[in-house]
């Protein structure tokens, strides 16, 4: 079952909707662990299958997979942690490791993770404002597309294209106009 029919289906059988969380909240919560750090991640996770199961019935059934609107929860509720989120960011450029890249090992991770550990990068980062980092952070750490950005944000593909685009602009001005390792790359697609 796709997630759409899963949350169909939770409409008449709550149970159902575990499924769901099953699925996406190993990745909702390793997003959330990076932009806010491990003490923060498991209340902005349950949070957002909380809000997700309420909101379920506005659902768009004609979307199967459920990672884009979940994802733009999560965001919705980090938004209001944007202190935490700094913090964390302000905290990688001091010390130049990521606690999060460390405790995962899958290939996206580790990817995702060498575009992140410099401490150049988690500087420019906390420099961006809210909307650049939220669509940068999306595309190079949850791994969505601009489509699925997009959706998530509740904004137009256009506009995540212009926002990345002057994120990745900015994020190469406060690094010199230069790569401080190969895996700016990701920042670069």
């Amino acid at each position: 079952m796709d997630d759409a029919a899963l949350i169909q289906q939770s409409l008449r059988e709550p149970e159902a909707f575990a499924q769901v969380y099953d699925r996406h909240a190993a990745h909702i919560h390793r997003y959330v662990t990076r932009r806010l750090g491990a003490d923060a991640a498991d209340d902005v996770v349950a949070d957002t299958f909380l809000d997700a199961f309420r909101q379920r019935r506005r659902y768009h059934f004609d979307r199967t997979d459920a990672r884009p609107w979940l994802y733009g929860i999560a965001a919705n509720i980090i938004g209001k942690r944007r202190r935490s989120e700094i913090r964390m960011l302000q905290a990688l450029a001091k010390t130049g490791s990521d606690p999060v890249a460390q405790s995962y090992g899958d290939g996206v991770d580790d990817r995702v993770a060498a575009s992140a550990a410099g401490r150049p990068i988690a500087r420019a980062l906390a420099a961006l404002s809210p909307k650049y980092r939220e669509v940068l952070l999306l595309i190079a750490w949850a791994d969505l597309s601009y489509e699925e950005t997009a959706e998530a944000l509740g904004i137009s593909v256009g506009t995540v294209r212009s926002r990345l685009h002057r994120a990745r602009k900015k994020v190469r001005e406060a690094l010199g106009g230069h790569n401080p390792t190969s895996s700016m790359e990701e920042l670069d697609r």
